[in-house]
């Protein structure tokens, strides 16, 4: 019984995933460009074991139940299926990223259960079927494969829906800072969120379209290293984003007044000449794309409009990394 270890990092979209063209093979409506993040990752070990009668799973050594269960269950039959692998298997996982609370815990999560769960079944994946794998279990997982800045084409279709590296190594300061309003579970997961407004909201294909056709512009921008052209684009496609909340029938919202302060707060920091925006995905906690070298006046700003609000700084992080093993 051979273990494996994945080591796969969180991401956070630049520019956005928020809805599904097709809820099965988990094909979105738009392509999403993001940044791998070096703080915030997930390690799971997985093995196969023929004495067990079902699956077992641990998340920060807590037997996982319920729709979480589920859904790693559902992930590793897949696994199964593709290497015709019978026996149940031991997941074992630890989570250094507050889950559920729109840090994308679950593309770190499911990453580096494609990574190890595939190895230890026998299979010998490319980064883009680990890609293509990571995808089933979670949309942005799919881009949780690489590091740096990742691209996850849309497609048409199971095959040409797949992340791919845009830029892995990143030589040039760039960094978010990610201010944690609430490090808790929201109330409306991600996938019944976006289903929701792709749905309901009249301005949804409009907000599709729109993020679709920056892909290009993005890409320039990331070339260009030109952290104000990135910072804009991302800062607008969030904000668009969650206005398909604000109009989806009935409305719902992730950000709470002590994001807006922070969303503002930018704005501000901007209008002195501090090269800062703002990102937000499915949570209240925001995003901070900036400079290393503005990390102290963006913080004396934050700590003086709220008070003993917790920063945690984010450097570009690195593509998953599988061992043999139960350590990495």
């Amino acid at each position: 019984m051979t273990h494996y270890t994945a080591r796969a990092h969180t991401n956070i979209a630049l520019l956005k995933y928020w809805g599904k063209a097709d809820t099965t093979l988990m094909l979105p409506t738009t392509t999403s460009i993001s940044l791998t993040l070096d703080e915030f990752y997930t390690d799971t070990t997985v093995w196969f074991d023929a004495a067990l009668i079902a699956d077992d799973v641990t998340l920060d050594d807590e037997v996982m139940t319920g729709k979480g269960y589920d859904k790693v269950t559902r992930f590793l039959d897949l696994v199964r299926e593709m290497a015709g692998e019978t026996r149940y298997a031991h997941v074992h996982s630890a989570n250094h990223v507050p889950t559920a609370a729109g840090l994308a815990s679950s593309a770190s999560a499911f990453a580096a259960l494609a990574g190890a769960a595939s190895r230890a079944a026998g299979l010998a994946l490319s980064p883009a079927e680990l890609s293509r794998l990571a995808r089933r279990g979670s949309g942005s997982a799919s881009r949780s494969i690489f590091g740096g800045f990742a691209q996850w084409d849309r497609g048409h279709d199971d095959l040409t829906s797949v992340a791919r590296p845009l830029v892995e190594t990143i030589d040039w300061p760039i960094q978010l800072l990610t201010v944690i309003i609430n490090d808790q579970p929201k109330k409306i997961d991600s996938r019944g969120g976006m289903q929701h407004a792709k749905a309901t909201s009249p301005f949804y294909d409009d907000w599709v379209n729109r993020s679709n056709a920056l892909v290009p512009v993005m890409q320039t921008a990331i070339a260009n290293h030109d952290i104000d052209q990135i910072g804009q684009l991302a800062e607008a496609n969030a904000l668009q984003m969650h206005a398909t909340n604000a109009t989806a029938q009935p409305a719902f919202n992730y950000l709470t007044d002590s994001s807006w302060q922070v969303i503002n707060l930018a704005t501000t920091l901007r209008e002195q000449g501090i090269s800062v925006y703002a990102t937000m995905d499915a949570g209240p906690n925001v995003k901070l794309i900036s400079r290393p070298a503005d990390t102290e006046v963006i913080t004396a700003a934050l700590a003086e409009a709220i008070p003993g609000v917790v920063v945690r700084t984010a450097t570009p992080g690195p593509s998953i990394k599988i061992v043999e093993g139960d350590r990495i």
